[in-house]
């Protein structure tokens, strides 16, 4: 019975989706579609010129083979573009990386102008940090290349690289400096491919006095991604020009990045940022009340202060949200209303009163899994999917426990195993609405039990 081409071409990508990633496989192999097998050839059409590179360096002999076993006979892959773009990859490949390249794309600054050196309150907690971005702001792609940061949500990150850029922009000789999410630079790089708007993605980068890119950790297991930044990184690095990086994690458990990345993350100074101690979370709140033109009495402020410990935005948010609610309805602004208007937020932040046990605890009763099998060395679904997730929760609900001590909790595993884990739990719950709605739900009821 002679098998149809679309069947044959379904084989080849059950084959291709065991051996790579879904980015990849969405970017590379998703959009090619089979049009005919005839003369022992089997064609595909690929949207550009781009494509068949990629499958010819990558997959070409995998899908030659697949398809010869299925038909029991040899089989020759012809890969037929869409649209004939060789002069394009030419000029591509010919484009020269210096600073006189001009990019084609006009895009909206992202830069947002209020995050400036002079707003951002300096304490213990992040006096290296800022000393660092101050430096790289005065004397761009020299001592400081690239400048990696890392912390918590809401410490700090994204208002250090936008003052950079805000720097750059407004001293002489107004730099170029371009702020983005790693998650934009990602979908921008996808979206280039697919309309054959490479050249513009290479030239917008590639032309840039400064790199301000915010979450790397996006690009955990974005093996194409990666390629592309790797190029560019070393583009920028050589040309001296500024590379300034932003994780939730330094450089060494960013799990699921290129080694190569890895390394060159570290060519230059990282700096973290730890939440603010009582008199910076004082200082950061006076500040904001500054800005805002608003009045908050001191018993009020250092009962914020005191409460909300691990989150700045937070931290400030609380600030707005009673003093609205005083101002709208009247109520006198003391630390008796505050306590009421932030009864829900407060118990958010209480992260220092969960413990291991307590994870553990919920875990084992939505799954009913029993703890000691959590911290054996059992492999089964039944058992190690639990154990992941509750190690993502003790990774990101608690401050004070490392990933060795986690790791220790669950039978001794040790720092990769846990990064891996929550790796794993994190990618699952951007990629799965219903699984994340899950993992929320449990961790209401965590916290309603504190």
């Amino acid at each position: 019975m002679r098998i149809s081409v679309s069947d044959l071409w379904q084989k080849v990508i059950n084959n291709i989706k065991l051996s790579v990633t879904p980015e990849t496989y969405n970017l590379w192999i998703s959009p090619v579609k089979p049009l005919i097998l005839e003369n022992n050839i089997f064609t595909l059409e690929v949207p550009n010129i781009y494509f068949s590179q990629w499958i010819i360096n990558n997959q070409q002999k995998n899908i030659e083979q697949i398809l010869s076993d299925s038909c029991g006979q040899q089989i020759v892959l012809e890969l037929k573009p869409q649209q004939n773009i060789s002069n394009i990859i030419k000029k591509v490949e010919d484009m020269p990386d210096h600073e006189d390249v001009q990019a084609p794309i006009i895009q909206k600054d992202q830069i947002n102008p209020k995050y400036i050196f002079s707003g951002f309150v300096v304490g213990a907690s992040n006096r290296f940090a800022h000393g660092c971005s101050e430096a790289v702001a005065k004397n761009p792609g020299k001592q400081f290349n690239p400048l990696f940061l890392y912390s918590g949500v809401g410490l700090g990150k994204t208002h250090l690289l936008n003052a950079i850029g805000n720097y750059l922009k407004q001293s002489p000789p107004k730099l170029k400096a371009l702020y983005v999410t790693c998650e934009k630079f990602v979908t921008e790089f996808i979206e280039s491919i697919r309309f054959d708007k490479i050249s513009f993605f290479k030239s917008k980068y590639r032309s840039l006095d400064c790199l301000l890119i915010d979450d790397i950790q996006f690009l955990l297991g974005k093996e194409s991604s990666q390629e592309e930044f790797f190029h560019m990184f070393n583009s920028l690095f050589n040309l001296k020009k500024q590379i300034v990086i932003s994780s939730d994690r330094p450089p060494k458990e960013l799990k699921g990045v290129e080694e190569r990345l890895i390394s060159r993350f570290e060519w230059g100074i990282i700096a973290d940022i730890q939440p603010p101690d009582l008199e910076t979370r004082i200082a950061i709140l006076r500040k904001k009340a500054e800005e805002e033109k608003i009045y908050i009495p001191d018993d009020v402020t250092l009962y914020i202060a005191t409460q909300i410990k691990s989150n700045i935005r937070q931290l400030e948010g609380s600030l707005l949200r009673i003093t609205a609610f005083s101002t709208f309805t009247g109520t006198p602004l003391n630390v008796s209303s505050a306590q009421k208007m932030l009864k829900d937020i407060i118990k958010i932040d209480n992260s220092e009163h969960i413990t291991i046990e307590n994870i553990q605890k919920a875990i084992s009763d939505d799954f009913n899994t029993d703890i000691k099998d959590m911290k054996s060395k059992r492999r089964t679904d039944a058992v190690s999917f639990p154990r992941q997730i509750a190690m993502y929760l003790a990774r990101t609900l608690t401050d004070e426990f490392s990933t060795n001590t986690i790791g220790e909790a669950f039978g001794g595993r040790d720092h990769s195993t846990v990064m891996h884990a929550c790796n794993k739990i994190k990618y699952k719950m951007d990629s799965d609405p219903y699984f994340n709605a899950k993992i929320n739900k449990i961790i209401k009821k965590i916290r309603s039990r504190q």
